[in-house]
């Protein structure tokens, strides 16, 4: 047809459709000004496609009905394939997790994520429908899709329904808001293989930590994997962007972001070393299990006949390997855990531990005098001193049932996080064990990564002699916790709450490692050893040759008033080796005003690429 003033009309042949209608109308109108355009299909009187002359809008036929377009048959079979990975594996598998009383991942991540909380038993996973609220976006989803799924062009229509699943090759990935935060995860889908981990997942895992380095962002490893897919460990296990690579990854961001892991089943070989190279671990009671090798490998290499529990369970790790921090009562507890520790951490080593509110301590620091025994060799719990000089219901232990003669934990001062390093009396005299030694020297490092300031209480008769203590390696561990005392430039203050004998006063940060402060409360006492260590080793052959036993006492208490007289706090404050005596009631006051007048103080140390103790 002839165009006229008004634009352009076109007649088009009979079998054209509607869309093809729009595209020459859209075509026509480019090439002749914006003019208004016109296109008939066949013989038809009305023009199926108007191109209106003011504002390009298209007129009539199938876009009359703009307003009203919505998903195409192409987006909803997308939908539908998402649906069906989201299933996660064989609905066999997804029944049992039940009787283990374990979430669906998916299901989990709801938990962590969402504003429901799910619970083990309360139907057919997955028991919440779309994703959580706090979930930003998932990476991967289609892993390994080829592989399985019935509409992959490599595995066309299958008789069975459930088939040889693999969605998202049994381990998710991506972001999400947990506890005000931004967080990485990655989660293992149990039901898929036993959540090993393959070529597809393997990738997912390496890029998420890679992408963690370059937005400084806490991780979270939900963890549940029997290892690696043996089945398929060519496309995966020695290569160079291969499972081994996630401890490189693993280092790579040690100190940099915090890196969690939470267990909830067992994990076995190099899964097992996920939990380990994390800074924290969670361990969930009656369901979480890490080793070297499952109990049947044990068996095949050494005969022993083991149960997985009592191989690796939480009593393990949490009382002898000190390979986890905290054990949960369940799935909700281990979430809760986290969020608490996470309340206490920077989400990268760039930014400054988060403040809050300050509070006052859950009990009367009036009370401190009355808590700490005036002789020396009495026991007492120093939970009791904690509590008096942190904001009430601060403290949060970190391996509580680990090296029990060091109590570690981070706790607030009027808002400010604060690791707590603190000698425990009731737990044989506060001695230094190779444990607890250990367990510190870790703590220390870790509080100093992420910046958090720390507050060592003092009250040790100093490293555990004997030859016990020396077969487990006693000044390899003590060695290893004075030089992370020394390495450490975040904020320090030091209290001599009793005792602090030997080189305990070195390991618990005293005047020679660069304390912003070294404070002694009036019990306090600094000296090589006891007064009855002392005098045995001074005065033996003397108080020998005394063959009254009365008046051998009486020498013997007389010299260990003397002893005591030049290692008593105020002898110290008196020759400047400490900073101070302070009032017990006012102890907690004191730390208030040191931790915020040194929260920014920077230190050096020397130029070097790294030391040699680890």
């Amino acid at each position: 047809m002839p165009a006229d003033r008004a634009g352009m009309k076109v007649r088009i042949g009979e079998d054209a459709s509607a869309d093809e209608a729009a595209a020459i109308a859209s075509a026509l109108e480019q090439h002749t000004g914006g003019h208004r355009i016109e296109v008939y299909i066949g013989d038809a009187s009305d023009p199926a496609v108007v191109h209106a002359v003011d504002d390009g809008a298209t007129e009539g036929g199938a876009d009359d009905a703009d307003e009203d377009l919505g998903p195409t048959d192409r987006e909803r079979a997308l939908r539908a394939e998402i649906d069906d990975i989201e299933r996660g594996g064989p609905a066999k598998y997804r029944e049992r997790l039940a009787e283990q009383g374990k979430l669906f991942v998916r299901d989990r991540l709801e938990l962590w994520f969402g504003d429901t909380d799910p619970v083990p038993g309360d139907g057919d996973p997955p028991l919440t429908e779309g994703p959580p609220s706090g979930l930003l976006f998932e990476n991967g989803r289609f892993a390994n899709f080829d592989a399985w799924h019935p509409d992959s062009p490599e595995t066309g229509d299958t008789d069975d329904a459930d088939g040889d699943r693999l969605p998202a090759d049994g381990l998710l990935t991506g972001a999400a808001e947990f506890a005000d935060r931004t967080v990485h995860f990655m989660a293992n889908d149990f039901t898929v293989k036993a959540g090993s981990m393959a070529e597809r997942g393997v990738e997912k895992f390496l890029r998420m930590q890679q992408r963690a380095l370059k937005t400084g962002r806490p991780v979270l490893y939900l963890m549940d994997s029997s290892g690696g897919r043996i089945d398929q460990q060519t496309g995966f296990f020695a290569n160079r962007e291969g499972i081994g690579k996630y401890y490189y990854n693993h280092s790579m961001l040690s100190g940099r972001v915090p890196q969690v892991c939470v267990l909830y089943g067992p994990c076995i070989a190099g899964a097992a070393y996920t939990p380990v190279f994390a800074d924290f671990t969670v361990m969930v009671e009656g369901m979480s299990a890490m080793a070297i090798a499952s109990p049947r490998m044990v068996e095949m290499v050494t005969g022993e006949e083991i149960g997985l529990d009592e191989l690796g369970g939480p009593a393990v790790h949490t009382r002898h390997s000190g390979s986890a921090d905290l054990v949960a009562e369940d799935e909700h507890h281990a979430r809760d855990l986290v969020a608490q520790l996470l309340s206490y951490l920077p989400d990268n080593s760039d930014e400054d531990p988060p403040q809050t509110a300050g509070a006052a301590p859950a009990k009367s620091p009036e009370g401190i005098d009355s808590v700490v025994p005036e002789a020396p060799n009495k026991g007492y719990d120093m939970h009791r001193v904690v509590e008096r000089v942190v904001d009430g219901d601060s403290f949060f232990e970190l391996q509580p049932d680990y090296g029990k003669e060091i109590l570690t934990g981070f706790a607030r001062v009027d808002g400010r996080p604060v690791g707590i390093v603190a000698n425990q009396p009731t737990q044989r005299a506060g001695a230094i064990f190779p444990a607890a030694a250990r367990k510190a020297a870790e703590f220390v490092w870790k509080c100093d990564a992420f910046g958090v300031p720390l507050l060592y209480l003092c009250d040790t008769p100093g490293f555990m002699a004997g030859s016990g203590v020396e077969k487990e390696g006693i000044l390899e561990a003590g060695k290893k916790m004075i030089y992370a005392t020394s390495a450490a430039t975040v904020p320090k203050q030091c209290v001599v709450v009793r005792k602090a004998y030997g080189a305990g006063i070195y390991a618990m940060s005293g005047p020679a490692y660069d304390p912003e402060s070294t404070l002694a409360l009036p019990s306090g006492e600094i000296a090589i050893m006891g007064p009855e260590a002392a005098i045995n080793a001074v005065y033996a052959n003397k108080l020998d040759q005394i063959d009254d036993p009365e008046e051998r006492a009486a020498r013997e208490q007389e010299l260990r008033e003397e002893y005591r007289e030049d290692i008593d706090a105020h002898r110290m404050a008196s020759e400047v080796v400490i900073d101070d005596v302070v009032p017990p009631s006012d102890l907690r006051a004191e730390l208030e005003a040191r931790f915020a007048f040194y929260e920014s103080v920077k230190k050096d140390r020397p130029d070097k690429k790294h030391g040699t103790v680890l």
